[in-house]
């Protein structure tokens, strides 16, 4: 369990710290002749793109960190402070990917940085391995309770992602959005 959690935290690290985590492009697809038209298909295609899509990836990174979570911690935690936990760790990591000139090495950092530290207070735990089998079989049966909240949280992040939108839709504008330099990653 501790080595899925550990390959599923360093592949998927990069692809949560993007800004942009596809580059889909979907503005090739109009084929509009008319400028008022072409605006409102481009903005369709913005919002299907970074309301809908990114959204959803991005809760499906939280949903599979969730479960690891909920395995990993003792039974005492209730599932809604894992929920609570889960959803503050990729919400941080992806509020630093936007932040300029700096913010995706920050997230890059973060995304390895704190599921991590999660597992390795899990592992430092005396009875971590000793309860395990019985812990999942118990949490498994707590897994309705996840479900029933869930919805709060991919509300969470498709508010946050839009928010997170306008605010570099405002620094491009202001000029305060700079393109990133490449830094030298000592990992790659």
């Amino acid at each position: 369990m501790i080595l899925l959690y550990a390959i599923f935290v360093w592949k998927l690290r990069k692809f949560i710290s993007k800004k942009n985590i596809f580059n889909f492009d979907l503005n090739r697809y109009n084929r509009s002749e008319n400028p008022v038209l072409v605006k409102i298909i481009a903005s369709a295609f913005y919002l299907i793109e970074y309301v809908l899509i990114i959204p959803f990836i991005v809760f499906f990174w939280f949903a599979i960190f969730t479960f690891f979570l909920i395995f990993l911690v003792k039974e005492s935690v209730d599932i809604n402070k894992i929920l609570i936990v889960s959803a503050v760790a990729v919400a941080s990591i992806r509020m630093s990917s936007y932040i300029p000139r700096y913010g995706e090495n920050l997230a890059v950092e973060l995304a390895k940085i704190l599921p991590f530290t999660f597992l390795g207070i899990a592992v430092f735990e005396p009875d971590m391995f000793i309860g395990l089998m019985s812990r999942v079989s118990s949490r498994i049966s707590n897994l309705p309770m996840f479900f029933s909240g869930v919805i709060n949280y991919l509300a969470f992040i498709i508010i946050l992602e839009m928010v997170l939108r306008f605010f570099e839709f405002v620094f491009s504008i202001t000029g305060i959005h700079e393109p990133e330099e490449p830094e030298k990653s000592d990992v790659q």
